[in-house]
């Protein structure tokens, strides 16, 4: 197995880990720590965007952070986590070797491609521990 395979295995094992943590989220859950603190949703939201952003880096060469406004619900959350993540073991997988291999522009510094694919990964599992 090669590395952007075993890297597309974990992704894709990591991925049913964290709807199941997303879907934990109680709707409405308006819970905040601290006044500065995200609640769980806006959390959820980001965890979506920023796995959208990386791949969509790594297919074009070039990071661009420009996430949609939250939806209103957890529901709504959950269920666009589902639809993209369905998408992303193709997505891996139909990745040229050269992207994978190769470097990508991350916000004006030039970075090793499955560098940051992997960072990503373990950020990912960071925000569920």
């Amino acid at each position: 197995m090669d590395e952007k395979a075993l890297f597309t295995r974990f992704w894709t094992d990591e991925a049913k880990t964290m709807e199941k943590v997303l879907s934990r989220i109680p709707e409405g859950s308006d819970y905040r720590p601290d006044p500065k603190s995200r609640t769980a949703q806006e959390i959820a939201w980001q965890i979506v965007c920023e796995e959208k952003m990386i791949i969509e880096a790594l297919e074009t060469g070039k990071a661009a952070w420009a996430p949609p406004a939250m939806p209103s619900t957890m529901k709504e959350v959950l269920d666009a986590y589902r639809e993209q993540s369905a998408t992303f073991p193709a997505r891996w997988k139909a990745l040229p070797a050269d992207r994978w291999a190769g470097s990508m522009q991350f916000f004006g510094n030039e970075r090793p491609a499955a560098a940051m694919a992997w960072s990503f990964l373990f950020d990912l599992i960071h925000h569920r521990g």
